[in-house]
C-alpha cells in the first residue's frame, strides 16, 4: 500500500497540506543572546507539522546545530540575513516573514 497523508488521505506525492498550513502563518525571526555571549536565531510562527521537516532542512542549509521546542526553531548563529530568503523559497510568502 501507497504511503498516505493522515491529515488528507491522498498518497504523499499528491499531498497539499504542508502548503496549505503554510499560507496562514506570520513568521517572526529573531536574534537571543545566550550564556557565554552564544546567538540563538529564533523562529516563530511556524505550524508543529511543517516545524520539523524545516527545523532540518535549515540545519542542513546552514550547517549549524538547533532544534524545534515549546513551539519555535532555535538554530545556534547568527543566520538573521540568511533565513528570508530560505523561507520564502521553502514556501512562505516574503509578506509572512518578519525579521528584526
Amino acid at each position: 500500500m501507497a504511503d498516505t497523508c493522515p491529515n488528507c488521505g491522498l498518497p504523499r506525492e499528491l499531498c497539499v497540506c504542508v502548503v496549505m498550513g503554510i499560507k496562514d502563518q506570520q513568521i517572526l525571526v529573531y536574534l537571543d543572546k545566550r550564556s557565554y555571549g552564544k546567538n540563538v536565531t529564533i523562529i516563530e510562527g511556524v505550524d508543529e507539522k511543517n516545524a520539523k521537516n524545516l527545523t532540518k532542512t535549515l540545519k542542513s542549509k546552514l550547517a549549524c546545530g538547533g532544534t524545534y521546542k515549546n513551539g519555535r526553531i532555535e538554530l545556534q548563529g547568527d543566520h538573521k540575513r540568511k533565513l528570508k530568503d530560505m523561507l520564502v523559497k521553502y514556501g512562505f510568502k516574503e509578506s509572512q516573514i518578519q525579521v528584526k
